[in-house]
């Protein structure tokens, strides 16, 4: 983490001296380039010291003063930049301006000084210390075959020992592992002339080693291989370490001793060639535990025979592409760990706290509300099950204190170590860059779904992403939460957030990052009546149903506040408390999150913070951006969506750094159902730097061709758009080449526009479009689009005479995944023909009121997954008898007709619609229960 904070200080020094330098002066400059050069010069102790701190106090206040100093450059940085770098203009205005400014700042000149040269003091300190500790603890290369390839440190050693402790449990306790093991062992068993892989994925915690360790162990699997041979590996392995290793154990399941010539060779090729040559002929089963890299595998499947009588690997794994990447041509199996169920999580709960099959009556409440906070973690269910059958069970104010506190005993108690260190594994083995855009997560309230573009925006103002040449900042982030997820530590959730993509993190997982978070005074959670009497300088805030109408107005530990969210307000929030809030100096704020806060104007201190790069305020009553937005020329994002604001002012012309602008609302009524935009100025063309822009009005020409000069757009929603406007559209995208998501909403209901021909196929790497209104010929432009994966036709007005062939038209679309139709035809009979969508993966249908019957004919949908279905009310039957929807692995039907659902419920066992449904995971009936002001979408069972 420290390492993390250098990394980030370094290239905002680098970024400094590159733009402020001539402002600097010479001593200065010269003091910025030393703390620079010398905290660049600690990095690579850096992260041999954090992996050893938990052993060494010694270590830990060095890394501890190594992160503060790197937070405190940072803050005379900033204050720099604040104080000498907002106040900029040309010609001889700006001259004056400049000598006036530099007059009035001479007094905060010099105290930046003297801070700059208090910190070069404290950097040569840490710097001759580093000198001492560096023969000490330095990384010494040093191994052990306790865990193949893993380092000997007594951390390492301690996680090896957890792991193990599963293999102790008696099978009749672990529950929910009899269905996966007897289908593993199924695999195993089976017969084959080529080398088979299994690779068992998922979270820490969730049994993956208890699982195969058990079909490890049985009698079967004994039996039917003469050699078994388990590695566990570490994160940071040696592959001539797991090949003598493995060697060792080859020769201790035959009974005889390792030859002296192997067990002293040195040389990888010749140890690899005696492994392949002595499996070759042998039946052999292999289990390589805990595996964290790709790499390990590429190295290890070349010395393991394929073709031979019988050979078999299971590996287990918390990355996603390391299971995929385990395999031997297609001979291989990914088994999804599951967490339990809640009939298992209960029964393990009661076996492991009360050692019987039930839970005393008075704590059956509190009992079920530990056990949500598990979420099914085998792991967490039974550690926290044996600290509980400790306490007394007639003290239920004992269990509640626990409850609540079950964050911070995660901390401080030693029972409980297994779990954090189990999921710290995780946070330790990410790269430095990804550590604090998952710390960030923490700000997040527990069970909280979390829009992802919003995470990725604010991790992007925050300059938790590393730039890359080539790649937009928002590409670069997105990389980095697909790896958080591939690393099983983020959960993407089929919901939605105002039509966004949402995430979630595992409640223990939220409790290591918030503790860790606290740790490294990266965060700091607070909830009601909030103070901010603090001994530490607070940095991000996230205040929780805040309730102090008279926040101090001067604050020391709000000086280096960057970050600070307002989450589940209690209705005391007003426009002057945030004022008086922020008057506490938070000057070098970065990010002010005040969404669904009862506000109406924007509070008046909000225009002072000249650093802000992201203000949100979705969701809240304001109607007018006052002229002064101008002010905040750093700002590159404002979220206004679900406001009451409809115009946005000339003055937004100057914040050419703003890449994201929000403006306008989702509206579903009786009267209207669409998008509502803005009415934007008239040289909108001139925010260059804008990649995602909602939701505009292009009602005329003019917007059209300013629309077109933003050239780096990636998202871009446009309404009210007029049919004579057809021409000016067209040529404006052909200029997007950037574009990947499009969302167009006629004027007039109808989109049938004044096309040119022919028609240009662009942009060329859209992939996501939303039309909303009657369709009309401009389906011949979506036919044209090549690149396009994603595609949502609402209130299209496709008719039974013509709505068959203008969906059949589709079916040619070569890459088209997704499909949603929503009040998008008006026929009786939905057919989609033979052939046609061939790599359609999700189809959605909803509100189709006419529609009684779906027709899919044989070879059609081929690939189709997911299959949603809501309020189509006199759909009578369901296509789910075709051959060619085998593969659906989800089915959801959302307020359908109640004869449909009392049809599907009650289906006779030998019906070969109830046959089809079995063989689908996951077929989910319920209602919708739209919730007003929230931001999720609740599907009620």
């Amino acid at each position: 983490m420290a390492e993390t904070a250098v990394a980030y200080v370094l290239k905002e020094q680098s970024s400094f001296l590159l733009h402020q330098g001539t402002n600097l002066g010479g001593e200065l400059h010269r003091e910025v380039e030393f703390v620079r050069d010398e905290l660049g010069s600690l990095r690579a102790f850096l992260r041999d010291a954090e992996a050893k701190e938990y052993d060494v106090f010694e270590l830990q206040e060095w890394i501890r003063q190594v992160r503060e100093v790197a937070y405190d450059t940072e803050d005379v940085l900033d204050e720099f930049i604040l104080r000498f770098a907002h106040h900029q203009a040309n010609g001889f205005h700006g001259r004056v301006q400049k000598i006036y400014y530099s007059i009035k700042n001479l007094r905060a000149r010099c105290r930046i000084s003297s801070e700059m040269k208090n910190l070069k003091s404290r950097v040569i300190d840490i710097s001759e210390r580093h000198k001492r500790y560096q023969p000490i603890y330095g990384n010494q290369g040093t191994c052990s075959s306790s865990a193949a390839g893993s380092s000997s440190t007594p951390a390492a050693n301690l996680d090896n020992d957890i792991r193990e402790i599963s293999i102790l449990l008696d099978e009749d306790k672990l529950l929910g592992i009899k269905t996966p093991k007897e289908e593993l062992i199924s695999r195993v068993l089976n017969n084959d002339s080529h080398l088979k892989v299994i690779a068992v994925v998922g979270m820490g915690g969730l049994g993956k080693t208890t699982l195969v360790r058990k079909v490890f162990e049985d009698t079967a699997v004994k039996t039917q291989f003469k050699i078994r041979v388990w590695l566990t590996i570490s994160r940071t392995f040696d592959i001539m370490v797991i090949l003598k290793t493995m060697i060792h154990k080859i020769f201790y399941e035959i009974n005889e001793p390792v030859p002296h010539q192997l067990m002293n060779s040195t040389d990888i090729i010749r140890l690899g060639a005696f492994v392949k040559d002595f499996l070759q002929d042998r039946s052999y089963i292999l289990v390589l535990d805990d595996v964290w890299s790709e790499r390990l595998w590429d190295a290890l499947k070349n010395v393991l025979p394929d073709g031979n009588f019988h050979g078999q690997v299971i590996l287990t794994t918390r990355i996603i592409h390391v299971a995929k990447a385990a395999r031997f041509g297609s001979h291989n199996y990914i088994h999804w760990m599951k967490p339990l169920s809640v009939k298992d999580s209960w029964t393990l709960f009661c076996h492991t706290t009360f050692q019987s099959d039930h839970c005393p009556p008075h704590l059956q409440q509190v009992s079920a509300r530990i056990l949500r906070k598990c979420e099914g973690l085998p792991l967490a269910i039974a550690t926290i099950g044996g600290v509980l059958a400790l306490k007394y069970k007639d003290r239920i104010n004992d269990w509640e204190t626990i409850l609540r506190n079950l964050g911070d005993e995660l901390d401080a108690s030693a029972k409980l170590d297994p779990i954090k260190r189990i999921l710290l594994l995780s946070y330790n083995d990410l790269p430095q860059n990804l550590k604090n855009c998952f710390l960030y997560l923490s700000i997040y309230p527990e069970d909280a779904l979390i829009g992802v573009d919003d995470m990725l925006d604010k991790w992007i103002t925050q300059g938790f992403v590393e730039e890359k040449e080539g790649m937009s900042t928002f590409d670069i982030a997105n990389r980095g939460f697909h790896e958080l997820v591939n690393r099983s530590l983020v959960q993407v959730q089929t919901a939605y957030c105002d039509g966004i993509n949402c995430c979630r993190v595992h409640d223990f997982l939220r409790d290591m990052i918030v503790s860790k978070g606290r740790e490294q005074n990266f965060i700091t959670i607070a909830v009601g009546n909030y103070s901010g009497q603090s001994s530490n300088k607070v940095r991000r805030l996230a205040l929780y149903d805040f309730d102090n109408p008279e926040p101090q107005e001067r604050n020391h530990c709000f000086k280096s506040l960057r970050s600070l969210e307002f989450l589940r307000y209690n209705g005391r929030i007003s426009g002057p408390v945030v004022s008086k809030f922020l008057c506490g100096g938070s000057k070098l704020l970065k990010v002010l999150d005040l969404s669904e806060a009862p506000l109406e104007d924007i509070p008046k201190e909000v225009f002072k913070l000249f650093l802000l790069k992201c203000l949100c305020l979705r969701r809240t009553k304001v109607r007018i951006i006052p002229k002064s937005i101008g002010k905040l020329q750093k700002l590159e994002i404002l979220d206004l969506f679900y406001t009451n604001v409809t115009k946005i002012p000339v003055e937004i012309l100057k914040l050419r750094k703003l890449h994201v602008l929000y403006v306008g609302r989702i509206e579903i009524s009786a009267e209207y159902h669409g998008l509502r935009g803005f009415k934007s100025p008239d040289k909108i063309g001139k925010l260059l730097s804008l990649e995602n822009l909602q939701a505009i009005e292009a009602d005329n020409e003019k917007i059209l061709r300013e629309i077109g000069k933003l050239t780096k757009l990636r998202s871009l929603s446009i309404t009210k758009l007029r049919k004579e406007d057809g021409k000016e559209f067209l040529c404006s995208l052909e200029k997007l080449t950037n574009l990947k998501t499009l969302v167009v909403q006629s004027i007039e209901d109808d989109m049938t526009l004044d096309l040119r021909h022919p028609i240009s196929p662009t942009p060329r790497l859209l992939e996501i479009l939303s039309l909303q209104g009657h369709i009309g010929n401009i389906l011949q432009w979506v036919l044209s689009l090549q690149s396009l994966t994603n595609l949502v036709l609402d209130n299209s007005g496709l008719r039974e005479d013509d709505g068959t062939k203008g969906i059949g038209s589709l079916q040619d679309s070569p890459n088209l995944l997704e499909l949603t139709l929503q009040h998008a035809y008006e026929g009786e009979m939905l057919v989609f023909r033979a052939g046609g969508f061939r790599k359609l993966e999700k189809l959605s249908i909803t509100s189709l009121e006419r529609l009684k019957w779906l027709k899919v004919e044989n070879d059609s949908l081929p690939s189709l997954q997911r299959l949603s279905m809501t309020d189509c009310k006199l759909l009578e039957e369901l296509p789910l008898s075709a051959e060619n929807l085998r593969k659906l692995e989800s089915l959801f039907l959302v307020d359908m007709s109640d004869g449909l659902v009392e049809k599907v419920m009650n289906l006779a066992e030998q019906s070969e619609l109830h046959q089809a449904l079995k063989n689908i995971p996951i077929v989910r009936i319920s209602r919708l229960k739209c919730m007003e002001n929230s931001r999720v979408r609740t599907f009620v069972q």
